[in-house]
């Protein structure tokens, strides 16, 4: 199959060697967003509910470059240095997902790209008419 790179100023621009995401077929492989406004490439000022909503909004820009949006998303993946603001991540996901949600899942981890507090990438399926 052919691997299609998808990219868009909408989303922070990648921050190593790697793409926004990448596309295989009508399967979506989404790089890990942290919570960095794609304007200026600095971190979102805020709460940690700004911050989880920045990296909800950068997913959902790069998901929409793909042909697709969260409604597609099939798998989250949920990287906090912190597992406390758990319950938030799923109170904020609540107003960007509807059900059937995505599978998900949940780590704990000691530090992250930039500083951030959290970070999040997925898989998207698209549906084959798009």
């Amino acid at each position: 199959m052919k691997r299609e790179i998808i990219s868009t100023d909408k989303a922070p621009q990648a921050i190593g060697t790697y793409s926004q995401a990448v596309k295989i077929g009508n399967t979506v492989y989404l790089s890990g967003q942290i919570p960095l406004v794609p304007e200026t490439m600095e971190m979102v000022e805020g709460d940690m509910e700004q911050q989880i909503r920045r990296v909800f909004d950068n997913l959902q820009a790069v998901a929409q470059a793909a042909g697709g949006g969260l409604a597609d998303v099939v798998k989250l993946n949920v990287f906090l240095t912190d597992l406390s603001h758990f319950p938030l991540v799923s109170k904020v996901m609540a107003d960007y997902f509807s059900q059937p949600y995505p599978a998900r899942a949940a780590i704990g981890v000691a530090a992250l790209p930039r500083n951030a507090e959290v970070e999040m990438d997925g898989v998207l399926e698209l549906e084959i008419s798009r």
